[in-house]
């Protein structure tokens, strides 16, 4: 794969969308024949499971730095991919459950800036 095509794929990766990931996530469910399986409380269970997992990464190291910098690539990665599983969990529940994830994940920051106002004097970024 040559340097442009690699930039290409990194800029899909970086432009999809909730709705698209909710798309792919129903496709790959049904081409496995996987829906009788995704339950709310199926997939609810399985995103715990890789929280569990997600955790264990960071079990034993303490605090760390933002970025990781003390972080082989392969930890990162490994990071990634669990990471991932729980956003892909949660994308599917959501889904299963009728709720617009952006939607609601919005409307969510709209409460918390009323519930929680910034300080005086606090600059925001």
């Amino acid at each position: 794969m040559g340097e442009g095509e690699e930039n290409a794929e990194d800029q899909r990766a970086m432009d999809i969308g909730l709705k698209d990931l909710s798309k792919m996530l129903e496709e790959f469910a049904k081409a496995r024949d996987w829906e009788k399986y995704h339950s709310p409380r199926n997939l609810l269970l399985a995103m715990v499971g890789e929280v569990g997992e997600l955790s264990e990464i960071f079990q034993w190291r303490g605090e760390v730095e933002k970025g990781l910098p003390n972080w082989e690539e392969a930890d990162k990665e490994h990071l990634g991919e669990e990471l991932s599983d729980v956003l892909l969990y949660l994308i599917r529940l959501a889904d299963i459950c009728g709720v617009d994830l952006g939607d609601a994940a919005t409307k969510k920051i709209v409460k918390n800036a009323i519930k929680y106002p910034p300080k005086p004097n606090k600059k925001l970024l």
